[in-house]
């Protein structure tokens, strides 16, 4: 949809496959503000998020000579329709109470306050166009009681001032040298090339900083260390390791909790290790363990604070996270482009599969190509993901020298990097490898998300491990409202859609479904060493090739989506439906996306191999068969439910030795209890006491 007024809106996501070539799909919520210099609100402006509004109005305050803040929100995000209205007021708009008190004893400090009652607001509003979120303006007030600043003076507006994580380490290397606050300011400023006094922070912005890694120097180790132990007296399962210097200061400290060492257990084959994030306030990069659950929620592993970023530090880091994890190694792990955490890695861990991620990447392409390119800046993106995303090798490569022509990059040094490391981040070069989607930008927002929730705490560094379990917690009761809460639509109402429903998480099955009615537009034809090609119906040639054995229901496409995602591609559902196949072999439906009842069940992968399993694997499809035809209506679920029910009393009359008993009940418990829980969480809303279905299950 395009917007009315000329303000861009960015509604593609950035997928596996595709890349919208119209809009900047890395970050939706940010606006060319070098478009809308000139503008001014007004009433019915549209916006893609309410950051997006804010962001629009803070450059139009800060060209006019003030500063805005958040004054009232309505509505609730993750309740209901979420937030529905917000206001956006001028840094001086209400009033400061006087503070009064009784005791004649206390004195209390009125300081002036800088709010005078100004009137200028914005008010931004949800609206709902074809289905797709946007905000507008609903209100807007220019007029001020106050005198407005110049260019010269609205900079020094706490608003405004800022220091920038590269300028806070410039700042912390500078004081180690013993130099003066004056003379820190007067280098950066020779370093910017700017004007004496025309940084975006001020002496006193410095001193406080300082002031404060100062204060976190003089943390009582010990009192951090009694807290760990008094943790790990309340639950034996957490662990934290530590590591003094020879001044007995803290070098490095890693953690982690009980349900994030139990989630690694199932979802720990690909894990991102971001180190890109620094606490300020301890001077310490934080690095965060995180996966990505069959929900496509984000969950936390670990987390490990280190004084340095160096191959021994990343080194200790790895090995302390394994040890955590009783020592199994993540099939793939993702970083950002760090070069001493790469060799880490490589020695550390070799057999795992190492890559960048590119939404870590791309947040330092504004400081190394905006000024290069200009106007230029975001059409060089999207082709940058445009290629990023291309399935051959030899058209990436293709394709990244005409690139390099169109935007004359033929000496720069970034380009040339990119270049050399592009088997690290460049899909085409890493489609053979699983990645569970992780590599994908658009989940950057929520990861970004999750770890903002701890990030933000105000608290002393001795309490941050409590206060992380807290805030962790608590995403994960939103994540299982919200797992709940999600439904699921059949479009094909084939056999196979109704499958996969019945199995997968609405997450994965959403992926699946995509595929599957992508399927439709295909084609299928045998070739002469006997494997198929898939091709779209409108083209003549191309195509992918498909291995289809049918005596092992193996599936094979050149594409490698399963092998990249663990979701079947479109090729090769095509070609399952012209062998007349019509369930999916229960391997491409991997247990990784299943459903399941809690983090504590026990993934189990290896296929079975003797007849007793394999008869359970037979029934377990004939399970999920039967649940899908008892879904399509009230009759068929009341039948399947009183039929089911007798067969039950008549298996718990049989006589059942107890190895054998032990051993079905692992099996069941393994690997059959995904369908059972999808029947009775979706199949019997109702006609059915949720206890009886319980009953059922543990029986």
């Amino acid at each position: 949809m395009l917007e009315e007024h000329g303000i861009p809106m960015d509604q593609g996501s950035f997928s596996m496959d595709v890349v919208n070539n119209a809009e900047d799909s890395f970050d939706r919520s940010r606006l060319s503000l070098e478009s809308m210099k000139d503008q001014i609100p007004y009433v019915g402006q549209k916006f893609v998020t309410h950051d997006a509004a804010y962001d629009f109005y803070s450059e139009f305050a800060k060209r006019t000579g003030f500063s805005i803040r958040r004054h009232r929100t309505e509505g609730k995000d993750g309740v209901g329709s979420g937030l529905t209205r917000l206001y956006f007021v001028c840094h001086r708009a209400g009033n400061t109470p006087i503070k009064v008190t009784t005791d004649d004893l206390k004195q209390r400090r009125n300081r002036k306050s800088s709010r005078c009652g100004c009137s200028a607001y914005l008010r931004v509003s949800k609206t709902m166009d074809m289905g797709i979120p946007e905000w507008r303006i609903t209100g807007f007030k220019n007029y001020h009681n106050h005198e407005l600043l110049e260019p010269n003076e609205v900079r020094f507006l706490p608003a405004y001032r800022k220091i920038s994580e590269n300028d806070k380490s410039r700042i912390l290397m500078f004081a180690k040298t013993g130099i003066s606050v004056q003379q820190m300011m007067r280098l950066l400023e020779l370093e910017k090339c700017v004007e004496p006094g025309y940084l975006s922070f001020t002496e006193k912005d410095v001193r406080n900083l300082l002031q404060t890694c100062k204060k976190v120097d003089q943390i009582d180790i010990h009192d951090l260390l009694r807290i760990c132990r008094n943790i790990k007296e309340r639950d034996t399962n957490f662990r934290y390791e530590f590591m003094m210097d020879v001044n007995n200061k803290l070098e490095n400290i890693a953690w982690s909790y009980a349900p994030s060492i139990q989630s690694y257990e199932i979802f720990g084959d690909v894990v991102l290790f971001d180190t890109s994030r620094r606490l300020p306030t301890f001077d310490m990069p934080l690095g965060i363990w995180i996966g990505i659950n069959n929900y496509g929620m984000p969950c936390l592993f670990g987390c490990v604070l280190l004084r340095e970023e160096s191959m021994l530090s990343f080194s200790w880091a790895i090995k302390t996270f394994l040890s955590f994890m009783n020592g199994r190694a993540p099939q793939t792990v993702l970083t950002d482009q760090n070069m001493y955490l790469k060799e880490a890695i490589d020695i550390e861990i070799p057999q795992t599969k190492h890559a960048f991620a590119i939404w870590l990447i791309a947040a330092k392409f504004p400081a190394w190509f905006n000024s290069i390119l200009g106007e230029r800046y975001n059409e060089w993106k999207v082709e940058l993901y445009r290629l990023h995303n291309l399935k051959n090798i030899d058209d990436f490569e293709l394709s990244w020298d005409e690139m390099i022509s169109s935007f004359g990059f033929c000496s720069n040094k970034h380009i040339a990097d990119l270049f050399a490391i592009r088997n690290l981040w460049a899909l085409p070069y890493l489609r053979n490898h699983f990645f569970a989607g992780m590599m994908a930008p658009c989940l950057s927002k929520s990861i970004n998300s999750f770890i903002q929730r701890f990030l933000s705490l105000r608290t002393h560094f001795t309490h941050f491990i409590e206060q992380v379990a807290v805030a962790v917690d608590f995403k994960n009761q939103a994540a299982e409202q919200q797992m709940v809460q999600q439904n699921i639509c059949l479009k094909t109402c084939g056999p196979m859609e109704s499958q996969a429903a019945a199995i997968l998480t609405p997450y994965a099955f959403d992926k699946l479904q995509d595929e599957l009615v992508s399927a439709s537009q295909y084609t299928a034809f045998q070739i002469d060493d006997g494997s198929f090609v898939a091709r779209q119906h409108t083209k003549r040639d191309g195509g992918r090739k498909v291995i289809w054995i049918p005596e092992k229901e193996i599936l094979s496409c050149s594409c490698n989506m399963f092998e990249f995602s663990g979701i079947l591609c479109r090729h090769a559902l095509r070609v399952l439906s012209a062998v007349n196949y019509f369930e999916i072999p229960c391997h491409y439906l991997p247990l990784r996306w299943r459903r399941t009842n809690s983090l504590s069940t026990k993934v189990i992968t290896e296929a079975a191999s003797n007849e007793h399993d394999e008869r359970i694997k037979i029934l377990q499809s004939m399970v999920a068969a039967l649940v899908s035809e008892a879904s399509k209506s009230t009759e068929c679920l009341n039948l399947a439910y009183e039929e089911v029910s007798l067969l039950l009393s008549r298996l718990r009359e049989q006589p059942v030795t107890e190895h054998m008993s032990t051993e079905i009940k692992q099996t069941v418990v393994s690997s059959n209890s995904i369908p059972v829980l999808s029947w009775a969480d979706d199949s019997f809303k109702s006609g059915t006491n949720k206890t009886e279905v319980g009953q059922i299950i543990s029986n």
